[in-house]
């Protein structure tokens, strides 16, 4: 690891923040989530405008409370849901990178759209990669710091801080990512078990609106709306089998459940699955907003991937 400056002090860390990249993969069958950033497009900006490369980890924070101060110059850029960042009680512009001078304080006051924000720091964060990544797994306590969300008194480390300075100024237009709507379409692509519901019951799942329930974190969205039963002649219950992050779930009581990045396993049946490139959406979305679902083929999903990666590639070839 290269040297790092403790230049970073926790003041408040709000509702919950935690340290987030893009996850670590390939140790399911162990019974390791995936974890890693909800909103990865969102991380994955942040990054690219401080100058890191998009897998280096960054701050999570959800909805409000989050204060630090800068106990050197660091080059920093917000970005995902506006929950109104200020520095030194001024509103700081997102989605664009500046240095956040030493003694400085920033703060985040509470939503006006979204859920999560995402905090960069040109150099990245010294965290200790653990499975190949530096996510907080925080229901099994391991990866990030310690293992858990951030506290007051911490202390973050970021590699070379002054090296990425010259990324000062880079910024990324609001209007290739509005998350200015507490009503959500999430497309999907049906399976693996959509068989199991009838005709009519998938159209009600497609034609329907959701509500979030506040038993919704990193875990899961649970929703509650029209009841989604599955055929009477299929068994009450299926065994267990592997999960990715996006599978909606129908348990005995007919509420639907997305599955996000801290589940690795389940043994409720699955109607559909959420897109890879409406998947970042879901960790805006929070409770007491609306989903409604809107079902797509596989070429369609495909398409959509291909077109938002296109935006990431045509904002990195602008540097």
């Amino acid at each position: 690891m290269a040297a790092t400056v403790g230049n970073i002090e926790i003041l408040s860390a709000g509702l919950q923040t935690s340290i987030q990249d893009l996850g670590r993969f390939g140790y399911g069958h162990y019974g390791v989530p995936p974890s890693g950033a909800l909103d990865s497009f969102s991380l994955r900006i942040a990054n690219l405008l401080v100058g890191n490369s998009e897998t280096q980890a960054c701050l999570e924070t959800t909805l409000m409370g989050l204060r630090f101060r800068a106990l050197a110059d660091v080059l920093i850029a917000v970005t995902g849901a506006d929950l109104q960042p200020k520095i030194e009680k001024r509103p700081m512009a997102m989605w664009c990178s500046r240095i956040l001078k030493k003694g400085e304080v920033l703060f985040f006051a509470g939503p006006k759209n979204g859920c999560r924000a995402y905090v960069a720091f040109g150099g990245g964060l010294g965290i200790v990669p653990l499975l190949g990544s530096r996510s907080t797994n925080l229901s099994a306590a391991f990866g990030g710091l310690h293992g858990r969300a951030l506290k007051e008194g911490d202390i973050l480390y970021v590699e070379n801080p002054a090296s990425q300075f010259a990324a000062e100024g880079r910024s990324f237009e609001a209007k290739w990512r509005s998350l200015d709507t507490d009503t959500w379409t999430l497309r999907v692509i049906w399976g693996p078990q959509h068989n199991d519901f009838s005709k009519d019951v998938q159209h009600t799942f497609v034609n329907s609106q959701f509500t979030v329930l506040p038993q919704s974190d990193r875990t899961g969205i649970r929703l509650k709306g029209a009841t989604i039963f599955r055929k009477k002649s299929t068994a009450e219950s299926i065994i267990s089998e592997g999960l990715i992050p996006g599978s909606i779930q129908v348990p005995g009581d007919g509420q639907p459940l997305i599955v996000l990045g801290e589940t690795v396993t389940g043994g409720y049946r699955k109607i559909a699955t959420v897109i890879s490139v409406d998947l970042p959406l879901t960790g805006q979305i929070k409770p007491g907003d609306e989903i409604r679902f809107e079902a797509v083929n596989l070429k369609k999903a495909f398409q959509h991937l291909k077109e938002s990666q296109v935006l990431i590639d045509e904002f990195k070839r602008g540097f």
